[in-house]
């Protein structure tokens, strides 16, 4: 015999007030520089094929099957109108050694890609940051979720680099500053 029993949270009869108005952005800032995170560049190609990207710390893995990630890209990014026009992208994952490339990826500079040393392929997603990505996984856009002023970019993975990957020590951002992989954790 098969035990089916079922488990249910008690229900609450209580009458329920509204939810409290939303934090104000300052608020919500503070509270995610406490959760540190790794920190990637987002490229892909622009109109007329002028590289785009820009840092970001909202990557996330979904799926593995199929292999898939997401990144949240600020829906008034030239980058995220290319990516959705281009429907590809590449992630370019951090190392320590790359803080310069991060800030300038964050900075807006018009020719951040005159800064770095990249390259760029017909197989790419997007351009690859030779000298300041450790890896870089290369996207296809399968679906796209609008939430507030950011865009939820979810990207099938058709390809990734990712050289020496026992020699990665990733970039991490939190507490408002950047810092690596600590040396006690490995």
């Amino acid at each position: 015999m098969t035990d089916t029993t079922t488990l249910t949270a008690p229900m609450s009869h209580e009458a329920t007030t509204a939810p409290a108005a939303t934090i104000a952005p300052a608020q919500f800032r503070a509270l995610m520089s406490t959760f540190p995170t790794g920190v990637a560049v987002v490229t892909t190609g622009g109109p007329e094929g002028t590289p785009r990207g820009l840092t970001v710390s909202s990557v996330s893995s979904v799926s593995l099957d199929p292999p898939t990630l997401l990144v949240c890209l600020n829906r008034s990014s030239r980058t995220l109108e290319s990516v959705l026009e281009r429907r590809t992208f590449a992630v370019n994952l951090l190392h320590a050694g790359a803080r310069s490339a991060a800030t300038l990826f964050a900075s807006g500079d018009p020719d951040r890609f005159d800064a770095v040393e990249w390259a760029n392929s017909a197989e790419f997603g997007g351009p690859h940051l030779v000298r300041d990505a450790h890896a870089v996984a290369d996207c296809r856009v399968s679906r796209t979720l609008r939430v507030g002023d950011h865009e939820v970019i979810f990207g099938e993975i058709f390809r990734v680099q990712q050289d020496r990957p026992e020699d990665a020590d990733p970039l991490l951002y939190g507490m408002r500053t950047f810092a690596s992989w600590p040396a006690a954790a490995a």
